[in-house]
């Protein structure tokens, strides 16, 4: 008998990571928060193995942790169910809860792995920067009521750019050996009461955009100075650097292949 015909397809997720605890499957033996008991990954594949009738393993580009969303995540698995794709999209969107979308299914070559294949991701984190807050943005954005210096911001995360260690801005509990990342590029803008920071990077340490986040909000708050960011990277030393900034404003708008 022939040999089952494999596919590897790549879907386009987007997502609102609030009552999640992040992407990946949590070990039963891991403490989640209440109201958080489930991932990404754990939805999408129980979804898939519904519509499959078949195990699946879903590949992420990256990990996006508790309460971060996402308009642009990529994964991929392996399959050899034949369901034509149209089918297959209209099924699992069918079946995911309101907040998980799966707005794109592709065959993808057999090498092609989310994460490995992967050239840079773009993070936006959403600030809401007024006195009062909003109800309609209380899962997407950070509500900060304390003006902020967007052109010294703005200035100062220019020095990130480039390759470099990023241990002051890397979480306790990363597994990642190396600190080294990218940065491609870092844009503060403002746009009426809405403070937007995009980092693009070759890749992220644990809670790294936070942190940055963190301390770029200390620096247009005035509790940095101006050259604090450099000094702060150059010295390695994650206590010298901002506080990380909620998971809520965070947002993984794409992936580059």
């Amino acid at each position: 008998m022939p040999g089952k015909i494999i596919r590897n397809i790549r879907l386009s997720i987007e997502y609102d990571g609030t009552d999640y605890c992040g992407w990946q499957i949590q070990s039963h033996q891991v403490t989640r928060s209440p109201g958080r008991q489930r991932s990404i990954q754990e939805v999408i594949e129980k979804t898939l193995q519904k519509v499959l009738q078949e195990k699946v393993r879903l590949i992420a580009s990256g990990r996006t942790d508790a309460g971060v969303h996402a308009l642009g995540q990529v994964a991929n698995f392996k399959t050899s169910s034949q369901i034509p794709l149209e089918k297959l999209e209209r099924a699992l969107n069918g079946l995911l809860p309101d907040d998980i979308s799966v707005y794109s299914l592709k065959e993808a070559p057999l090498d092609f792995h989310s994460r490995f294949s992967a050239g840079s991701k773009l993070y936006r984190y959403t600030i809401l920067n007024r006195k009062h807050s909003s109800p309609f943005l209380k899962r997407s954005a950070y509500f900060y009521p304390f003006p902020l210096d967007v052109r010294l911001m703005q200035r100062e995360s220019r020095r990130l750019l480039g390759r470099h260690d990023f241990s002051s801005f890397r979480a306790s509990g990363g597994k990642a050996r190396n600190p080294l990342r990218h940065i491609k590029q870092i844009k503060v803008a403002k746009q009426g009461y809405f403070i937007y920071i995009y980092i693009e990077a070759d890749g992220f340490l644990y809670n790294m955009a936070r942190n940055i986040v963190g301390t770029l909000i200390e620096i247009g708050r005035g509790k940095l100075n101006a050259g604090a960011l450099e000094r702060i990277l150059n010295s390695r030393d994650r206590r010298l650097a901002g506080p990380t900034a909620p998971a809520k404003g965070l947002c993984l708008l794409k992936v580059k292949y």
